[in-house]
């Protein structure tokens, strides 16, 4: 497997790994021509040097996995940094090969490799299989998370 940046190539695949599933169908909109609204997004995530938005290749150079992993700065823990994993998604015929939890070591390696002192994520309570992933990880759910949606 090979882990690389993702490119305006690679947009089309990404968007449909994070609309093929139950959740993903009702907010994304995965159309051909892509929407102008996912270019601009990988425009902004492009050009900023805290996000990295990756995708996973297999030895055919197949795009079969996605993540976006953000670094953020704050004050506290001493003028820390925080890492935040999202939009993991691996391609429906590739899954339950293992390639998830590559991806979550390559995302914690670059986490401390950044100097993050913690990786954290979200889950949908709707995903009772990828939250026991997740544990299996060794990520604990030691906050309660709250939201507003605007939309």
């Amino acid at each position: 497997m090979k882990f690389r940046k993702a490119t305006k190539e690679d947009i089309a695949i990404i968007v449909e790994m994070i609309s093929d599933d139950e959740l993903g169908k009702t907010r994304e909109n995965f159309q051909t021509p892509l929407p102008q609204e996912y270019l601009s997004a990988f425009e902004k995530i492009n050009t900023d040097p805290n996000q990295e938005l990756i995708v996973v290749e297999n030895d055919n150079s197949e795009v079969i996995g996605t993540l976006q992993l953000s670094f953020i700065q704050y004050l506290t823990y001493q003028g820390g940094i925080r890492a935040q994993i999202e939009a993991v998604r691996i391609r429906k015929d590739k899954r339950g090969l293992g390639i998830g939890k590559k991806m979550f070591e390559w995302a914690i390696k670059k986490s401390k490799e950044r100097n993050a002192h913690l990786l954290q994520l979200t889950s949908d309570k709707k995903r009772p299989k990828a939250i026991k992933f997740y544990e299996s990880m060794g990520f604990k759910a030691t906050h309660e998370g709250m939201k507003i949606h605007f939309k």
